[in-house]
């Protein structure tokens, strides 16, 4: 995002394209053999020893505000990201509530508090939550003031932009939490998987041109990330080129235009698994004007990631950034 943040950039879009295309219940056809897409992991890792809170703790919110949290006897984190912080620091059993984007399994059975990806305020309050957690991205506004007019204790922590980050996310969450060691532990394990990733990228000249597409296919939503879309951290940590920011492209997100894809000239398109089915797999993909004329539709070189855990910056993704080495390269390593 020095983007503006996923959620936020694109939040009509994606109200539109998950209202249009069923995104979050996985109503779409199946993707071909053909894409080369990976297995998305669908369970997150706790900590092996979870501390429980020392509360109450006073820590400063994003919004500029100072917060004291005496219990986290009932959270809400509001964004996948922040839902799987929590769970991975040992405290999913705290957890009354998700958002739409929290799709691993652990979280499977919690209330949905959000429509499309817009905060029910309503529905948090409805769950007497003793600690709210929230992105700056987190939105409408109205939403989450009317959430902390009801006295809940509410902690903004600063959306995710690229891979540095996830330990200061991590970190924001503990502390609001009352368990700042198992944040320290969980930053670190979190650095050495993503170090271990980053050794097995294979030195090359020739780093391959990569463009990042945003597509809702029922929906008619068609775009091309550029510099600010939160994915050229994960490409160029993964030996890649952001074809889109090369070619020129400051924003988050443009239209897709052919002549906006012949400047990016990708020889791979990143895509998220999702948006690849909803518009019928690699077969459909190549079928969007401009597509099949880049080196990457000519040769059907597409990768997918789950939509969960693409742009979460959160703890796992190291499994995004092997997931991305693994499908760029293959046997190449």
């Amino acid at each position: 995002m020095r983007r503006t943040r996923l959620a936020g950039a694109l939040t009509a879009v994606l109200a539109l394209a998950l209202t249009a295309t069923g995104c979050g219940g996985g109503d779409t056809p199946a993707a071909p053999a053909a894409a080369r897409t990976a297995a998305a992991p669908d369970r997150v890792e706790p900590l092996p020893s979870p501390a429980s809170p020392r509360l109450p703790v006073t820590v400063a919110s994003a919004d500029g505000r100072k917060v004291t949290v005496g219990s986290a006897e009932r959270i809400v984190p509001l964004s996948g990201s922040l839902s799987e912080i929590v769970f991975t620091l040992g405290l999913g059993d705290r957890v009354v509530a998700r958002d739409v984007t929290a799709t691993f399994e652990q979280a499977a059975d919690l209330p949905v508090v959000t429509r499309a990806h817009d905060v029910s305020a309503e529905s948090v309050l409805s769950l007497r939550p003793t600690l709210v957690l929230a992105e700056s991205t987190t939105g409408p506004a109205e939403a989450v003031a009317q959430i902390r007019d009801a006295g809940v204790p509410l902690v903004v922590v600063p959306a995710a932009g690229d891979l540095d980050d996830v330990g200061g996310r991590i970190d924001d969450v503990a502390a609001a939490l009352g368990v700042p060691a198992a944040g320290t532990a969980l930053r670190e394990r979190t650095a050495e998987r993503l170090d271990a990733v980053r050794r097995k990228v294979p030195a090359r000249a020739d780093r391959p041109r990569v463009a990042f597409l945003y597509v809702r296919g029922s929906a008619a939503v068609y775009l091309l990330g550029g510099a600010g879309s939160g994915a050229s951290s994960l490409l160029e940590a993964a030996g890649a080129v952001d074809a889109g920011k090369e070619s020129g492209l400051e924003k988050d997100f443009t239209p897709l235009t052919s002549e906006a894809l012949a400047a990016a000239a990708p020889d791979t398109i990143l895509v998220m698994t999702k948006g690849l089915e909803s518009v019928g797999g690699v077969d459909g993909l190549v079928k969007i004007p401009g597509v099949a004329e880049t080196p990457a539709g000519a040769a059907r070189r597409i990768v997918s990631v789950d939509d969960g855990v693409l742009l979460n910056y959160g703890p796992r993704t190291d499994r995004v950034l092997a997931s991305l080495v693994d499908q760029l390269y293959g046997e190449a390593k």
